[in-house]
């Protein structure tokens, strides 16, 4: 398992280090000064302790550019800046500890971070599992649920654009929601997204990692607290400082 501490602060670094190594002696530790640093390696962490406040690229920027390469890493903003925690969600972060802290906060979060990296490397849940039985061209085929970014309706057809090609059939995009459950979200008549895939948003437009899809003003607040839900889920937990 690897632990990464990205903080421009050494004194900072060598602290959380040093909390690490007496909780988890045999997790191997990566530290970087700077956003930067982090982002040039080809390691890639499995947990990391991240400073939102840092010379050069900041936290937030670091974070946005991490998970476009970086999906899985279980990340920890670690800051005395309690300005960004809604931004947080907006990359997937696990849990936001604000400083100061004590020991038993800071071995919680790290325990809780690490069941789940435990619980990931075993889990096949439902979700992973669940597949839609269409026809298309006169063939039936078998979609995962799991590789869909976001469906769209055209002329009638359904479009599912999945992570490695384009799908139309003929269907409702009410039953497709239905069937593809909470992972999913509609924030348009038209569209339906996997929020897996989106990578940032506003109140008109969600941009995912391959295409976009519009949101209709009347679902924007709603769309905010279910992607909210949506990562709390994911991430098993609940922030506080």
């Amino acid at each position: 398992m690897r632990i990464a501490i990205c903080d421009d602060e050494k004194e900072i670094r060598d602290m959380l280090a040093e909390k690490i190594e007496r909780l988890y002696p045999k997790a191997e530790l990566l530290l970087y000064q700077s956003g930067e640093e982090l982002l040039l390696t080809d390691t890639e962490p499995d947990i990391l302790l991240l400073d939102i406040q840092m010379s050069g690229k900041n936290g937030m920027e670091t974070a946005r550019e991490l998970r476009r390469k970086n999906k899985k890493t279980i990340l920890i903003f670690v800051t005395a800046l309690e300005d960004f925690v809604f931004q947080a969600f907006d990359v997937g972060a696990f849990h936001y500890l604000v400083k100061p802290f004590d020991d038993n906060k800071f071995a919680e979060v790290l325990g809780n971070a690490i069941k789940e990296y435990e619980d990931r490397k075993t889990d096949h849940s439902d979700q992973d599992k669940k597949s839609l039985m269409i026809m298309t061209g006169g063939k039936h085929i078998t979609v995962d649920l799991a590789e869909i970014v976001y469906a769209e309706v055209f002329d009638r057809k359904v479009i599912l654009h999945t992570t490695h090609e384009d799908i139309e059939y003929y269907g409702k995009m009410k039953e497709l929601h239905e069937k593809a459950g909470e992972d999913f979200y509609r924030p348009h008549r038209a569209y339906l997204v996997n929020f897996n895939y989106i990578r940032k948003y506003d109140a008109t437009t969600i941009y995912l990692e391959k295409g976009q899809a519009l949101m209709a003003k009347q679902n924007y607040r709603d769309f905010v607290k279910s992607y909210m839900r949506y990562n709390q889920r994911k991430g098993k937990s609940r922030w506080n400082s």
